[in-house]
């Protein structure tokens, strides 16, 4: 039987993605004598690669007698195909220094890729220099390549220098930039390239859209995905429903998110692994717990990604025993867990008070996993330490952490001297943290809070001084309550909405039964020196209030009130909220900056341990 009948057989099963077939034809070819004939090798090669048998493909290498381009070309090919760029890496020095041959545009394109996966910037700009001194050059390939690494390594200026070199741009060229920019959060550049773009199809929306959802421009990604779908471009590829699945879920709107996952239920994606995994944290984030346990329940399959989305859904939920439960089933069943599934679970113990747990979790984390802790573990697990009143050990542990305590957790910890009420030691961290000259405008109010509940006006307004010299600003409080396919946004001391009126004679018809309750307003969560009577009508027009009042007046009877406020609730809205669910016996969500409130008759899910 011929080469060309082998060589045939071989581009086929490569086409096809068959390894068993790989392996018989090699077989085949071995007993005729077939496998060292050129280019037998090299296709069988590449027919491994594509096959997915890396280390089948190693092996045919290291006993080829000949190696050129075509050779080196398929086995970094095939390594970075098995998501193993740093092997590329590795081996691309070898590919001179043992065979004495010179890369050309195939490898150059290869190594480049490894680069861009790896986020290897530095090596990366020596293969660029490499590349440039070759006769390749002129590569467009290679130069789309680098345009893609620069991009993903935020630097911009360099990729746009190699795309403005390309004198035949691909789609592929034009995408990569677009997404660099929206990634980086230049909007108006991205926006402006994707208009230049000659023809646009479903990766060059797809990759506007995720580009703008991981920037944080969430609204703006929404309206394109719509301008998309307009356009009738079909998603035969499923990862811009995921990207717009996030958006909803950084934007916490429910109704939007429910009709997306129509769409991918209609398009045939629901079995999709990352799909589904994105609607857990989509319902989660949107504080709807029970459709993302059910869509969980109902997954086929579910990765570390699937179990730790629930994990930390349920956490944020202030349901740490059904967190801690799921992280049973999941290491049950053979999953490993990565480091977001230990914040997650120290997160659960944390909003509970589960101290000894909290503990355990962080040694197993270590000595089980072989997880070296995050800056991030640390600040939970003094978080934990630190909410349940367990104030020294956390100082020791700060002093012990192999990091530079950061301004997050040293304002952590002053957040809990303040909630427990140790002003003298609260007055340290204070004093210490105000050294480290803060940059979080948020870490002037946590200041300005603890100095003005010792009294100590002179320090809270040395503070505001400095918050203007250095032209910070209070960021101001709002809430925002969808109602159907309506979207309401109330400031703090909001007086202009249309239905105020209203809104303020259901809350003071509220306040004077909270009141007949035992409800004594607590003016300790306004910072301003002033009249006391001043400092309880400041609470009454804090911007969950109105929203609620709002969704009480407008939404349909017995139906969840569910809210999204950029701040922290304040202790006496938490306490007011709790009154309201009872009084009219209603559920209200309330999802602020830091995790989930569930107020239902009378109580909160988190047990007022936030």
């Amino acid at each position: 039987m011929p080469a060309s009948h082998f060589l045939h057989q071989l581009q086929l099963c490569a086409r096809r993605r068959t390894p068993s077939t790989a392996k018989r034809l090699h077989a085949q070819l071995i007993k005729t004598a077939l496998h060292l004939c050129v280019p037998v090798p090299n296709t069988l090669l590449d027919t491994y690669g594509k096959c997915g048998l890396v280390e089948d493909a190693l092996h045919l290498f290291d006993e080829m007698p000949h190696r050129d381009h075509v050779s080196w070309a398929s086995i970094l090919t095939a390594h970075n195909q098995a998501n193993m760029p740093h092997r590329t890496l590795s081996m691309f020095p070898a590919m001179f220094e043992s065979d004495g041959v010179q890369p050309d545009h195939f490898v150059f394109a290869s190594v480049v890729k490894a680069c861009s996966s790896l986020g290897a910037v530095r090596q990366g700009k020596q293969v660029h220099a490499r590349f440039f001194l070759s006769p390749f050059c002129d590569d467009d390939v290679v130069k789309s390549s680098l345009v893609d690494m620069y991009a993903k390594c935020g630097l911009l200026d360099n990729a746009r220098a190699a795309f403005d070199s390309i004198l035949s741009k691909s789609v592929i060229s034009w995408t990569a930039m677009i997404s660099g920019y929206a990634r980086s959060g230049k909007k108006s550049d991205a926006f402006e390239m994707f208009e230049r773009l000659p023809v646009k199809n479903l990766f060059s929306w797809t990759a506007l859209i995720s580009g703008l959802v991981q920037s944080g421009h969430s609204v703006d990604a929404f309206y394109l995905f719509i301008d998309m779908r307009r356009e009738g471009i079909h998603i035969v590829d499923p990862l811009v429903l995921s990207s717009i699945v996030g958006a909803c879920a950084n934007l916490a709107v429910l109704e939007p998110g429910k009709q997306v996952h129509s769409l991918v239920i209609r398009l045939g994606y629901e079995s999709c692994l990352f799909i589904s995994n994105a609607l857990v944290d989509m319902y989660a984030k949107c504080s709807d717990i029970l459709a993302a346990k059910d869509i969980f329940g109902r997954m086929h399959r579910r990765d570390v990604v699937s179990w730790t989305s629930i994990i930390v859904g349920a956490a944020q939920h202030g349901q740490a025993e059904k967190a801690l439960s799921l992280y049973d089933e999941m290491v049950a069943v053979g999953i490993k867990p990565n480091e977001v599934t230990f914040v997650g679970l120290i997160y659960a113990c944390s909003h509970v008070g589960l101290v000894s747990k909290g503990r355990a979790l962080f040694r197993s984390m270590i000595e089980d996993y072989g997880i070296s802790p995050s800056l991030q573990h640390y600040t939970c697990f003094l978080d934990l330490l630190s909410r349940s009143g367990h104030l020294g050990e956390a100082s020791n542990v700060i002093d012990s952490m192999p990091f530079d305590p950061d301004e997050p957790t040293w304002a952590a910890l002053l957040s809990a001297c303040k909630h427990h009420g140790d002003t003298q030691m609260g007055i340290r961290v204070a004093d210490h943290l105000l050294s480290l000259k803060p940059e979080d405008p948020s870490t002037y109010i946590l200041l300005s809070n603890v100095y003005a509940g010792a009294r100590m006006w002179e320090n809270v307004a040395e503070l505001r001084k400095l918050m203007a010299a250095r032209e910070f600003k209070k960021k101001p409080g709002y809430s925002c309550i969808d109602i159907g396919k309506e979207t309401q946004v109330f400031y703090a001391g909001e007086t202009s909405h249309p239905m105020k009126d209203e809104m303020f004679s259901l809350l003071k018809e509220l306040d004077a039964e909270m009141r007949r309750r035992g409800y004594v307003p607590d003016s300790s969560f306004v910072l301003h020196d002033m009249e006391h009577q001043e400092k309880e009508r400041q609470l009454f027009w804090h911007s969950e209030r109105l929203a609620v009042a709002y969704g009480l007046l407008k939404a349909v009877p017995g139906t969840v009130i569910r809210i999204v406020k950029n701040l922290r609730v304040c202790g006496d809205c938490h306490t007011v909220l709790k009154f309201i669910s009872s009084i009219v016996k209603r559920d209200i969500v309330v999802r602020d900056a830091t995790r989930y409130h569930h107020f239902s008759s009378g109580e909160c899910s988190c047990n007022d341990f936030w």
